[in-house]
This record gives C-alpha cells, structure tokens and sequence, in this order.
C-alpha cells in the first residue's frame, strides 16, 4: 500500500499565477507559507516556517485563481509531486510541488465583517478528481463544487 496526500494550511505569500497551457489547459501557481512554533530547552519560543509550491489544473485552477490572493488563509489538499529540469545553462534543478485536488479558502471574502461569531456562511469548498491511468497530457478532470456545509469530520486536525 502507499500513500501520497499532504494537507497544509496557510497563508498565500503571492497572488496566484493562472496561465493556460499550450494544450489549452489552466494552471494556476501559488505558494502558501505554513508555521510552526516550540519553546526550545532555554525556554525561549521559536518559529519556522515553510514555504510550500501549490499547483492547480482545470477548473480548480479557475476558481484558485478568482477567488485566492496574497495573505488569504487556504486550506490546501494534494499529493506530492517533484519536477526535473535542466537550465539553460545545463544545470539541473528540482522542485517539489503539491498538485492541489481540494483547497478551501479560510480567509472572509474581501469587503465583509466576519464579526465575533465567525462566518454568516460556510467558507466554500472546491476540488476535484483525476481520472488515472492516462497520459498527464490526456487527463481528464472532473471538477466539483463539494459541499457548502462544514463538518466537523471534514476538519483535518
């Protein structure tokens, strides 16, 4: 058995890049920036935080690029996938990236009050599935809205 699924929440560090592919395909480029606090053994706090390549396709990548921007909270959901390549100067580079399959966005639409009681609504959900055993260049996307309605099951911590 394996398994290949990283969860991560976070906030954008840029404003999403959507292109379209030569085959006519969406893309959509973000990166989010993840957190982690301790206190050490001197008993003073510290703080790393990760930067984390998110890649979207297909309609995700639509709605990524509409809805996301610089500072938004995102839960982001995906399986990890590394790239090679060569410069054009013959050095070879690699880059680790999660190709996004659902993403929630956690920030309140711009413009609104969330106030002390939270969101009037549930922030939306959107993902969607890749039809497997096919060619990258082939594959087939079903993109779905997911459910409005948070549960408390749906919650990854």
């Amino acid at each position: 058995m394996n398994l290949n699924r990283a969860m991560i929440i976070g906030n954008l560090t840029r404003d999403p890049e959507l292109r379209t592919i030569p085959t006519g395909q969406n893309v959509c480029n973000f990166s989010i920036a993840t957190s982690s606090q301790w206190t050490d053994s001197a008993g003073q706090k510290q703080e790393r935080t990760e930067y984390h390549t998110i890649v979207a396709w297909g309609k995700l990548a639509d709605i990524c690029g509409q809805y996301l921007a610089k500072g938004k909270k995102a839960y982001v959901e995906g399986r990890l996938q590394t790239r090679d390549w060569e410069t054009q100067d013959g050095q070879k580079r690699q880059r680790t990236e999660i190709v996004c399959e659902n993403m929630i966005i956690l920030s309140p639409p711009s413009g609104s009050s969330s106030g002390s009681t939270g969101y009037s609504k549930p922030a939306p959900t959107y993902s969607h599935t890749i039809q497997q055993n096919t060619a990258p260049s082939t594959q087939k996307i079903d993109q779905g809205m997911g459910d409005n309605e948070i549960r408390i099951e749906d919650i990854p911590f």
